[in-house]
């Protein structure tokens, strides 16, 4: 199987397989991924993906209504929690990016807003060269989660995040599941 990155770790080759790239429509699931990309940010994406069950379990599934309600107490048991990154500013943004998605609903649902920055274009990568790191639809979506009080969303991250979502597929030309993955992206895209 041909893959954009090769790993002899079974759960990394999994979540390439099975997940990255791979539309992402839902609000508790796309929240879960910006969280999770803050977090990653500075670290490898291997050590977020280790720590996601304990992730999932410290933040109540990232379910945002729960999250939101997170208090200062909630904020010193996560800085205890050995099973996630222990990062006060990441923990902190974690809760104020459930209170934005909660409050999103009002005007704009976070799926509208994500996924209303899908590029029209998208050119398809050749090798792992070709990915870029932000693009002018990861800025603008930055800049308008950051508007409605998303932290830890700077393009870079986003980005990250829209390809993990698959509001763009970034797997390689040659990869095994990206022909797999832009047939779902299709389907999204016309709902």
């Amino acid at each position: 199987m041909k893959r954009c990155w090769e790993t002899n770790d079974a759960a990394y080759n999994a979540y390439h397989d099975e997940e990255w790239g791979r539309p992402v429509l839902d609000e508790r699931g796309l929240y879960e991924r910006l969280c999770l990309e803050g977090f990653q940010s500075g670290l490898s994406w291997l050590t977020i993906l280790r720590k996601r069950e304990a992730f999932r379990a410290a933040f109540a599934g990232f379910d945002p209504e729960r999250v939101a309600r997170f208090t200062q107490d909630d904020v010193d048991r996560l800085l205890g929690d050995a099973g996630i990154v222990r990062h006060r500013g990441k923990i902190e943004a974690a809760i104020a990016n459930a209170r934005a998605t909660v409050a999103l609903r009002e005007h704009t649902p976070l799926h509208e807003l994500i996924w209303a920055h899908a590029p029209a274009r998208h050119r398809t990568p050749r090798r792992q060269g070709d990915w870029q790191a932000t693009t002018p639809e990861s800025v603008a979506l930055a800049k308008a989660l950051q508007r409605a009080g998303f932290r830890f969303v700077g393009p870079t991250t986003v980005y990250a995040a829209m390809q993990a979502c698959g509001v763009v597929n970034d797997h390689l030309a040659d990869c095994s599941v990206r022909a797999d993955v832009e047939r779902q992206r299709t389907v999204a895209l016309t709902r």
